[in-house]
């Protein structure tokens, strides 16, 4: 039977399980009717009678109890408006059901229940991530041909533990219109995307799981958690924090999707969800204006406070039920320029409400300074607080160290003669404008860059002759090196680490692949790099003088192609000086400064990952002693040996 049993004003919105039955609430304030069908504990209702109608409240919500609901029961509302009649998807639905989608039902889904095991994860400080960035469908496919799901990810999470990454940012993992995707055009943000549900060999998958638990000393999960989409994304989750491994989502909160499906209008989206009639004006649409910034999609109407609600709600939704310790904000400039002071407004609120919520999650912008004409031309607003004008954001994408370092490896592209700026490296090792380093999320190659058709991958860049060339391999370890030695949060993208040279794109059956057969090959070019992320990784974690803010840049000579920088802690003793060539030939008694006299450790040589261990490596012996003939503004100096587009790294000790 379906009532106003157990319905009040703090009845949240979707499905909504509870003693004996489920709620559902759904914003349509302009339906002249709005019925719940579905089948309920086995029995069907698809009646446009009295009972199955639903009652509208002063806000514009319509809400009923359905006696007798439970858990992977289906629902829908069908909408009578002043344009149109006809089923409209829940918004809020925690899952749908594939078959004839878009004309689909919700899955009415417990918000919890799962037996999480993280009680004692603690999200890194910001100062201390390293960010491992992938695209679920194809990170790890199992079955030719078909995506990745979060279980095979799950299956990965060793893999990405023992690389040494403390943050795993998948991109959007919500429901797309359109598969495969890249996940930037979704319009159910509650639902988790179908390609990334495994639907098949669950036992197995189970096995598999419950042997990494076990491997933690963690009791092993049931069936019956992993046999929904929300369940296995938990199981996601779980399993990375306690493998030491945090999650941020990706969320889209400057458009929605281009509400179409298979080139045909998708009426059972959000959009015009009241079914008021369409006149062509997009302002009408309830969730949506007219504003677009070449997203393909529609700006929410930000102004409307249900809708800013609604997405509020979507990333509490993530903290909340998924444990989620922290976002990437797509394109925080494009909400900025459709939204204006409502964008000001809705972008302040959001940080703030997660901030009370829970304290310490990341809250990272995509935001390009200047990229309209109506935005700030300075990223220093996204980060200021909230209390005092600003956004409120801790940290945004950066990319100036990026085109540096790019710049850096195409010009060295051009051979021995070719002029290379390294002093623009230099300007760029810490994010100007900034009162910590961590302010930047920085890197070398993400999504957006080596997406197929766009940008080369890092050794693709290095040598386009010949992507395994000791030029490419050398160049990438440099730019590498330097990425993880400077202030800011590392980004790498997935098989970056293992020297991936083709680029990417979401096809599980194209031409772009991970290479992760590669790392089995006779030819160990792909294990020595794995290798050379790996200890970089693990060296930056060792050395708190690498994840600090303070670094100077006390050498730089555009002729030499040389780069030395001073790491440090203030006042703790903790000094690391990294030098940096994209010379192709190596530097023999190469003078330097170093901060005091003494044994200072040659804790790292990138050129003994060439061949690993590299038998003619170029290195330092594993120290040099500094002595008194002061340098570069130090007491101490050295000469040193510099590989070919080598990097060392020295400590003292």
């Amino acid at each position: 039977m379906l009532s106003q049993a157990n319905i009040s004003a703090q009845t949240p919105a979707g499905a909504t399980l509870g003693a004996g039955g489920a709620s559902f609430r759904l914003w349509a304030p302009e339906a002249d009717a709005v019925y719940l069908h579905g089948i309920f504990g086995g029995q069907a209702f698809e009646a446009l009678s009295d009972d199955r109608l639903l009652q509208k409240d002063a806000r514009g919500y319509w809400t009923g109890f359905q006696d007798g609901a439970r858990d992977g029961d289906r629902y829908r509302f069908w909408v009578e408006g002043k344009g149109s009649s006809g089923y409209k998807r829940d918004p809020r639905a925690r899952e749908l059901d594939p078959p004839n989608f878009p004309n689909c039902f919700g899955i009415v889904r417990p918000a919890d229940g799962f037996p999480w095991h993280d009680r004692d994860f603690v999200t890194p400080d910001f100062s201390d991530m390293v960010v491992y960035q992938l695209h679920v469908g194809t990170f790890a496919i199992s079955t030719a041909n078909v995506c990745s799901t979060f279980l095979d990810v799950a299956l990965k999470i060793p893999y990405l533990a023992g690389l040494g990454v403390n943050v795993l940012q998948p991109l959007p993992i919500d429901e797309q219109e359109c598969n495969p995707n890249m996940g930037y055009g979704g319009a159910d943000l509650f639902s988790p995307d179908f390609p990334y549900i495994a639907v098949s060999d669950l036992p197995a998958y189970l096995t598999k799981l419950n042997a990494l638990y076990a491997t933690k000393q963690k009791p092993g999960l049931a069936l019956a958690d992993i046999q929904s989409g929300p369940g296995q994304l938990k199981a996601l989750v779980d399993l990375c924090h306690i493998h030491g491994i945090a999650v941020t989502f990706d969320v889209v909160y400057n458009h929605a999707g281009g509400f179409s499906v298979d080139g045909k209008l998708d009426d059972n989206c959000l959009y015009y969800i009241d079914r008021r009639i369409n006149r062509g004006n997009n302002n009408d649409s309830l969730y949506f204006t007219d504003q677009d910034r070449g997203t393909g999609g529609l700006a929410f109407a930000l102004w409307n406070q249900d809708v800013a609600n609604f997405l509020i709600d979507n990333a509490r939704y993530y903290v909340g039920e998924f444990h989620a310790d922290g976002f990437r904000y797509d394109e925080i400039s494009t909400l900025i320029s459709t939204g204006q002071g409502s964008g000001w407004e809705f972008c302040r609120a959001l940080t703030s409400n997660l901030r009370a919520l829970r304290n310490g999650i990341l809250q990272n912008a995509e935001f390009w300074p200047g990229r309209f004409a109506d935005i700030p031309a300075s990223a220093a607003p996204v980060v200021a607080a909230a209390a005092s004008g600003g956004m409120g954001f801790d940290v945004v994408q950066h990319d100036g160290l990026r085109g540096a370092l790019r710049g850096a490896v195409g010009a060295a592209s051009g051979g021995a003669n070719a002029g290379i700026s390294m002093s623009a490296i230099a300007a760029a090792l810490y994010p100007p404008g900034f009162d910590h380093g961590w302010r930047a999320v920085t890197c070398v190659e993400n999504h957006d860059l080596v997406l197929a058709g766009r940008d080369p991958r890092l050794p693709a860049l290095a040598d386009g002759s010949n992507h395994r060339s000791w030029y490419a391999r050398s160049r990438s370890r440099v730019a590498n090196a330097i990425l993880l030695t400077a202030p800011g949060i590392p980004q790498i993208f997935m098989g970056q680490e293992f020297l991936e040279e083709k680029p990417w794109d979401v096809l599980p059956n194209g031409p772009n692949l991970l290479s992760w057969s590669g790392l089995d090959d006779p030819d160990s070019t792909m294990q020595d790099h794995l290798r050379f992320t790996t200890d970089l990784i693990h060296l930056r974690r060792a050395l708190p003088a690498l994840r600090g803010d303070k670094v100077r840049a006390f050498h730089c000579s555009d002729h030499d192609r040389v780069i030395a920088y001073h790491r440090w802690r203030e006042g703790s003793g903790d000094d690391i000086i990294v030098v940096a060539s994209f010379a192709e030939t190596t530097w023999y008694a190469y003078e330097i400064g170093f901060p005091s006299q003494g044994l200072w450790q040659e804790r790292f040589n990138s050129d003994a990952y060439d061949h690993f261990v590299n038998p003619i490596v170029a290195g330092n012996g594993g120290g040099v002693v500094a002595e008194g003939r002061g340098m570069h503004g130090f007491a101490a100096s050295a000469a040193i040996v510099i590989p070919a587009n080598g990097v060392v790294v020295f400590a003292k000790g």
